[in-house]
């Protein structure tokens, strides 16, 4: 049976950026039938190339140009790449076409959008994401206008994929009077056993300073909700001789000076901002080399970058959310923000014996291989496509 998944809200297939961006790559690359064909269009900031198109595989993506306009950017990358496929759909006899929004960025505009692509006999799938409104980062206007949105898709989709129990539990209880049909499908990641440092990751190492399994980890955003003041509070707090190793693109902004504000961080030696790492070994190895990661994601779903350090790093320090929870089971080591919370927690890794944080590897890398695997997640994904297909045409 030929099915057409068309997929917008990430920026484009095989992108080196975030969730989505992994999320689309890696649904494609573990999707082995030979009947389903993917349509996912590439935000460029180049407008010379708007109007290209490559053709790889089983993928079909359109470069889409849009201004570099900050937080905006990907609103009007979706509602551009949402017209293209309206007009595309139109001109194309694609067979079974579904539309997968990733997000819930363009709002009351979907109410028009929704007849249009059923008129064009589209199936809608929606996923919610993180529950952006919950952000602190954004102001009260915004987050209302994320609700709104949220509730707008959720309303006008004809089903829901949510990549957390504790998403899927939250739109069944804040709205129940739509019927919209859901269903858990999460992230996946990749099981890896890497041998040794590869030499461009020894450069990044040799550049701060940083000795293998001499240091805690944190890869994220930052951003407030991702618990950053609490994680550096609590660890200079401590007497560790490890460092704390920060992969992020720093933004200097307001955020960043209440925090050299609050905690004076910049005294500190042990503390390495490093920057953001973007090639895939490189991530994987400074994953891999950790004595611990520290995960203070406290919005959204399931994390990849948590699916990864599960995948990759035996010690994991999560927060205590349901979302972390339902992720790291019995594998992980849990903090909140409560005063010394974490600090006695880091301080007590240094006791725990090799066997002990083994004993934590083993069981985190058995939660990605039950639950989280990519080929697992594709499987899913084309058992959803298959049913949605059978029940359009019957």
């Amino acid at each position: 049976m030929k099915k057409s998944i068309i997929i917008i809200g990430a920026r484009g297939f095989e992108y080196n950026y975030g969730g989505w961006e992994t999320f689309v790559t890696n649904l494609v690359k573990n999707d082995n039938d030979e009947n389903t064909h993917y349509y996912i269009p590439t935000l460029t900031h180049k407008k010379k190339e708007s109007g290209e198109v490559l053709e790889k595989g089983n993928v079909t993506s359109p470069k889409i140009y849009v201004p570099d306009e900050g937080f905006v950017t990907m609103f009007t990358f979706t509602i551009k790449a949402t017209r293209y496929y309206l007009k595309y759909l139109k001109k194309n006899n694609l067979p079974n076409p579904i539309l997968y929004m990733l997000g819930c960025k363009v709002g009351p505009l979907f109410f028009f959008w929704r007849h249009r692509f059923h008129k064009l006999n589209t199936k809608i799938i929606i996923n919610p994401d993180g529950l952006e409104w919950t952000r602190d980062k954004w102001s009260w206007w915004i987050k209302k206008c994320f609700k709104i949105s949220e509730r707008t898709m959720i309303k006008y989709s004809d089903y829901c994929v949510c990549d957390s129990k504790a998403i899927e539990e939250y739109i069944k209880k804040e709205y129940p009077k739509y019927h919209t049909p859901t269903t858990f499908i999460a992230y996946g990641a990749y099981l890896k056993d890497i041998k040794k440092i590869n030499p461009a990751t020894k450069k990044i190492f040799a550049k701060h300073h940083i000795k293998p399994h001499e240091y805690f980890l944190i890869v994220g955003r930052f951003i407030p909700e991702n618990n950053y003041e609490t994680i550096i509070k609590e660890f200079m707090k401590t007497n560790l001789k490890k460092d704390l190793v920060i992969v992020c693109n720093v933004e200097k902004n307001k955020f960043y000076e209440h925090l050299q504000a609050t905690t004076n961080f910049e005294k500190d030696h042990r503390i390495k901002f490093i920057g953001p790492v973007y090639g895939q070994e490189d991530i994987e190895t400074i994953r891999f080399f950790a004595f611990a990661y520290i995960h203070g994601h406290s919005a959204g779903g399931t994390n990849p970058s948590l699916l990864e350090a599960l995948s990759l790093t035996n010690l994991n320090i999560l927060y205590d959310v349901a979302y972390n929870r339902e992720v790291g089971e019995n594998a992980c080591l849990y903090f909140t923000k409560e005063e010394n919370n974490l600090k006695e927690i880091l301080e007590k890794t240094m006791t725990l014996s090799d066997k002990n944080i083994n004993n934590y590897g083993k069981k985190a890398k058995k939660r990605i291989q039950k639950e989280y695997t990519w080929p697992l997640v594709t499987e899913k994904y084309q058992t959803l496509f298959n049913s949605l297909i059978n029940e359009k045409n019957e």
